[in-house]
């Protein structure tokens, strides 16, 4: 055997003794660090050992460079016990494989909603996150119909490395929802003679008014009735939306006091000028395919549930049965 092949034997055996002796084996609770873009290996070596991960940042980088690894470090926030073994600390750092947080967007919610939430995983100021997701430039250059992002932040669970930028949270979320349209839901929306924005809107009343789901095509229907007829949608969740928040009660005052913001559906005609929460695939699927029938009236019952009518009697009638057994449950002693 040459010494060439004696010192390549040498230094082989060196490196799987290094990778051995990370640190003695992990132990105690994991520790979090945070490799910036552009890190260098010895930046990154150091701050292991600063953390105390590795007993030497000279000794891991020795092993790092041995296996040609130091161009392939990513980027993020990594969790690694102290004591972790080389070989096991490289597959992480050369993954990618990060901190991560899940992201769970709601059915039905409004922007103000989703803020907070990516604001916590992206770790900034919820008005930060705010101001994007209100931002018409933002939905503009991601080609929504608009008027903001919101109706276009798709509800569903996320998983994002922890501290993914807000604005490729979005692009995430906008992905999601262009995936829920088919060809076949686009030409039926140009069947029933409505573009995506409208579509999307209607959604997200309808999400916003079904508290049980299968009444989704009957509430829809209620409103594709009365946009038909020109009768104003009336809808509780659209005055909700130009009141900033939901109230336990809507009053006559409430309503009253938007009484020109153009989301108040009780003052203005026709659909509002875009959607009001993000609604669900199966509330789009609903708004294209609405029921058969021709109601124009719906009650809340306190179940959840509603009653449907196609005269303003019958839906007098209905709140008045609806207030009766509101009452006698309240009067109804308590199991």
């Amino acid at each position: 055997m040459t010494h060439a092949h004696l010192r390549h034997c040498a230094a082989f055996i060196a490196l799987i003794l290094l990778a051995a002796c990370g640190g003695g084996g992990p132990s105690g609770p994991p520790v979090r660090f945070t490799v910036p873009a552009g890190s260098g290996l010895s930046t990154v070596a150091d701050t292991l050992e600063a953390r105390e991960i590795v007993r030497s940042a000279t000794r891991f980088k020795l092993y790092a460079r041995g296996k040609r690894a130091a161009a392939r470090i990513q980027p993020g926030i990594y969790e690694m016990q102290r004591g972790t073994g080389f070989a096991e600390i490289l597959r992480k750092l050369t993954t990618g494989d990060v901190v991560k947080t899940r992201v769970v967007i709601p059915e039905g919610w409004t922007v103000m909603q989703v803020a907070p939430r990516l604001a916590k995983a992206a770790g900034i100021p919820a008005d930060s996150a705010l101001k994007l997701l209100s931002s018409e430039d933002a939905a503009k250059r991601r080609k929504v119909p608009g008027p903001t992002l919101e109706g276009y932040l798709y509800p569903a669970t996320y998983v994002f490395p922890l501290g993914t930028p807000v604005d490729r949270m979005v692009d995430a979320m906008v992905g999601r929802y262009r995936r829920v349209w088919t060809p076949e839901m686009r030409a039926r929306a140009q069947a029933l003679q409505m573009d995506e924005r409208q579509v999307v809107t209607l959604a997200s009343i309808v999400e916003r008014e079904a508290k049980v789901w299968s009444e989704r095509p009957t509430i829809a229907a209620v409103y594709h009735n009365r946009l038909r007829i020109g009768m104003r949608l009336q809808a509780d969740p659209t005055v909700q939306y130009a009141l900033g928040g939901n109230r336990a009660r809507l009053l006559y005052r409430d309503i009253d006091s938007v009484a020109d913001n153009p989301y108040n559906t009780y003052r203005h005609a026709g659909l509002p000028p875009g959607p009001i929460a993000s609604p669900s695939a199966g509330a789009i699927q609903a708004t294209l395919n609405p029921a058969p029938g021709d109601f124009l009236y719906f009650v809340a019952r306190p179940n959840g549930t509603h009653v449907f009518t196609r005269t303003l009697a019958e839906h007098n009638a209905a709140k008045r049965a609806s207030q009766a057994e509101a009452r006698a449950r309240a009067a109804a002693p308590a199991r």
